[in-house]
């Protein structure tokens, strides 16, 4: 990503995002409802690294169906997956989306950038 890319990034995550939110607590509502808005679902994802909190391994693929009904933490953001005749939580850090539309991607990677970044404009 150039940093032209980031600068608009930035600004849209200040200005789309995050305008009235100065709290975590805030901040975290703004992403829900930002994802919310933004992401198509359901969307094909696949995982990009194991985690403790997380049944997924590494290159599993998942069905991405919604976001969870609660704000879990401020510092992840949980998506609904199918997997394996289920249905639950993951980070959606975790995820990495291969099938979906324009909005969908840049709102995920608006998410991957801000969440890699601790949650720090430039």
């Amino acid at each position: 990503m150039t940093r032209e890319s980031d600068e608009k990034r930035d600004e849209r995550i200040r200005s789309e995002i995050l305008p009235d939110a100065d709290t975590a607590d805030e901040q975290a509502i703004s992403w829900c409802y930002y994802l919310e808005r933004k992401m198509t679902v359901p969307f094909r994802a696949r995982c990009l690294e194991e985690r403790t909190i997380s049944p997924l391994r590494a290159d599993e693929e998942v069905r991405v169906v919604g976001m969870t009904d609660e704000v879990v933490s401020s510092r992840e953001m949980f998506v609904v997956v199918e997997w394996r005749d289920r249905e639950f939580g993951v980070p959606l850090s975790q995820l990495e989306v291969l099938d979906g539309d324009d909005e969908t991607c840049e709102a995920v990677d608006d998410w991957h950038y801000w969440n890699g970044d601790g949650g720090r404009l430039g």
